[in-house]
């Protein structure tokens, strides 16, 4: 059996450029969805999916990722005295769900470089990656899919989906083969290669990587092998690849829904698709809809 992943990693010390001047003195990943920033919705996956402990990759200016985990008493004991004790169990509930460390990226080095922040406190252990831009919807939560595969071939495993050939330059996209898992053939995926955001004329596949991602140790000493990228960045993906040459990487078409919450139109798409599910504000806010002279 291979070894159980405990951990995951959350990447946070973006700039959030596309939503300025939102983001200028916010987090990006502390946007709300409905009443929830973005990255709760990812730590909830991961607990969901039984993982326990957090490790988010933080930059300058994102100490309210850390307020919002943290416990506060002044907000606690005012809710407790006026009685409401739905939202003093509600803001419990976020400083209570889950075990939180955190670690700086001193300059926004891309994504490879803030994985391999997290090397020291993830230790020589497999571990996930959840990007917060990606909001998903699912029965069963995409990391959890991602473990299952994990642990039946303990090897690295990666989200992708179907994107159409314009927008795929906009991804890392994948060159697989299918793999017979399940009763099917059109989920797992074996990668023999995958490329950073080519041209559509130039893409192995219409398989994008999503931000989910489960990873062996063996990682850290891929992504340290290679070069900088554009704009002088490590990308993950670049260290995926050169960790196909010592082992499998699976690609996994999950089940589900994803939200681009990293782009503006995507996040507005999610805002009312995750209203609408809402018991308490669904019906209200569909007649609303309804209502507007489109």
């Amino acid at each position: 059996m291979p070894a159980k992943v405990r951990k995951a990693v959350f990447p946070a010390a973006g700039l959030g450029t596309r939503f300025l001047p939102a983001t200028k003195a916010q987090p990006k990943e502390m946007l709300s969805l409905v009443d929830k920033p973005l990255i709760q919705y990812g730590v909830e996956e991961a607990m969901h999916s039984g993982i326990q402990n957090i490790i988010i990759v933080t930059g300058r200016g994102k100490s309210a990722i850390e307020d919002h985990f943290d416990v506060s008493f002044e907000l606690e004991n005012m809710l407790e005295t006026r009685g409401k004790t739905d939202l003093l169990a509600a803001v419990r509930a976020v400083s209570d769900m889950i075990n939180v460390c955190y670690v700086r990226q001193k300059e926004a080095l891309g994504l490879g470089h803030a994985v391999l922040r997290a090397r020291e406190l993830v230790g020589a252990e497999p571990f996930a990656v959840v990007l917060s831009d990606d909001v998903i919807d699912s029965e069963t939560p995409c990391v959890r899919q991602l473990l299952d595969i994990y642990q039946f071939f303990a090897a690295p495993v990666l989200a992708v989906m179907e994107v159409p050939r314009e927008n795929i330059s906009a991804y890392g996209v994948v060159d697989a083969e299918p793999v017979y898992h399940n009763g099917s053939s059109d989920r797992l995926f074996r990668i023999r290669d995958m490329v950073e955001k080519p041209k559509a004329s130039e893409a192995p596949s219409n398989l994008a990587i999503i931000g989910r991602y489960v990873l062996t140790p063996e990682v850290f000493e891929s992504i340290g092998a290679v070069e900088p990228g554009s704009g002088g960045e490590i990308q993950l993906t670049d260290g995926l690849k050169h960790l196909l040459r010592s082992r499998p990487v699976y690609a996994y078409r999950f089940e589900g829904t994803r939200h681009d919450a990293g782009d503006k139109l995507g996040f507005l798409k999610a805002t009312v698709e995750f209203a609408l599910a809402r018991h308490d504000l669904g019906s209200d806010f569909r007649e609303y809809l309804k209502s507007l002279k489109l």
